[in-house]
């Protein structure tokens, strides 16, 4: 049996979107992610190399609050969408002290041009290994299908982390959007509690 890797989504109009996808052999390990995390979980720690180039770690933000959000593909349309609503937001991450950080499996290179095209101020991860997409359980079968085939791919997914490192909500259908008010609102409403 033989799986489908779907790897990018490069059209601009959600109605017709172009997978682009490559058949993996029957005896190559498909990495999914058989538990997913829930609220109240330790955040899972991870290190990566940054937009910048330098390593990153979860734990460099201990005692921040963060907001890890998990997407497809850099300068693809929702993706775009979320990262700029983000952006759009930034003034009250940093006044709430909120660290956010993208994750995909994009290279540092990819990185860097789409945080120079859209200006992005925050910091995209780049795990071309998916050693943390599959750490946090977003590398999920099932989440396109083309002519009957199913595909793996990122599920878009975000992670709240309070500043003990524990997951206090999980956006597991973000509204690209407003994906940036959804989690000023949420880290708001969390503080009130």
């Amino acid at each position: 049996m033989s799986h489908w890797l779907c790897e990018t989504f490069d059209d601009e109009s959600p109605k017709n979107v172009v997978l682009n996808v490559h058949k993996i052999a029957s005896n190559t390990p498909v990495p999914i992610q058989k538990t997913m995390l829930k609220v109240g979980d330790q955040a899972p720690n991870f290190t990566g190399i940054s937009t910048d180039g330098n390593s990153l770690s979860l734990q460099d933000y201990s005692g921040s609050k963060v907001a890890l959000y998990f997407y497809l593909r850099d300068d693809t349309p929702l993706c775009r969408a979320e990262a700029c609503s983000i952006r759009d937001q930034w003034q009250g991450f940093e006044e709430a002290g909120i660290v956010a950080i993208g994750v995909s499996c994009d290279s540092v290179e990819s990185h860097r041009k789409f945080t120079s095209k859209y200006d992005l101020p925050f910091i995209l991860l780049a795990d071309t290994t998916k050693e943390v997409i599959d750490a946090y359980g977003v590398w999920r079968k099932g989440g396109a299908a083309l002519y009957g085939k199913t595909f793996l791919g990122i599920k878009h997914t975000t992670f709240l982390i309070n500043a003990y490192g524990k997951i206090v909500k999980i956006f597991r259908n973000p509204d690209y959007r407003i994906h940036g008010q959804e989690i000023l609102d949420a880290f708001a409403e969390l503080d009130d509690e």
